[in-house]
C-alpha cells in the first residue's frame, strides 16, 4: 500500500459511509473516519489532533466522534467530544474499541468499523436525538492523510 487511501477498496470506502450515513440517520451526533499511515505520537493524542484538524470539536452540541486509524502502524482510537463524553458511560469508547479490534484481529476492518460506526451511533441517538432542522454539520466522507 502507497497512500492511505489505498488501505479500502471503493467498495468498501462506500461501505463505510454508508455506515456513517446510517448511524447518523436518527441523531444529530457526527462521525467521521480518519487514516492515515504512520502515527507518529500517542494515538489518543493523534486522534485528538486530527479531531481538530477535521474541525469536529466546532458543531453545535459538541457530539462529535472520530474514529482513527494508523495503517502501517496498526494503532486505533475512538475520541468524542465533550458533549457526548459527558452523556456516555466512562467505559463506552474503550468498549467499542475492543469490538471493533475484534474484528481488525481477523482483517476484517471494514466490518469493524461498521459495526463500531452503528453503536456510536446508537449512543449517539440515545442522547442526541434526530432533530427536525438538523444539518449534516460535517461531510461523512473519510478522510486521508499521508
Amino acid at each position: 500500500m502507497t497512500q492511505p487511501s489505498d488501505f479500502f477498496t471503493n467498495e468498501e470506502k462506500k461501505t463505510i459511509k454508508h455506515a456513517i450515513e446510517t448511524a447518523e440517520l436518527n441523531t444529530s451526533g457526527e462521525i467521521r473516519l480518519h487514516v492515515e499511515k504512520y502515527c507518529p505520537e500517542d494515538v489518543m493524542d493523534r486522534a485528538a489532533y486530527w479531531f481538530k484538524e477535521l474541525k469536529m470539536h466546532q458543531t453545535e452540541a459538541r457530539n462529535g466522534v472520530l474514529f482513527y486509524i494508523s495503517t502501517q502502524d496498526h494503532k486505533f482510537a475512538i475520541i468524542g467530544d465533550i458533549g457526548i463524553n459527558a452523556k456516555v458511560d466512562a467505559h463506552f469508547w474503550d468498549s467499542t474499541r475492543d469490538l471493533v479490534l475484534g474484528f481488525f484481529k481477523d482483517g476484517k476492518y471494514t466490518d469493524g468499523l461498521k459495526v463500531g460506526i452503528i453503536q456510536a451511533g446508537l449512543q449517539l441517538q440515545k442522547y442526541f436525538p434526530y432533530q427536525e432542522d438538523d444539518v449534516n454539520e460535517l461531510e461523512n466522507e473519510i478522510s486521508f492523510g499521508k
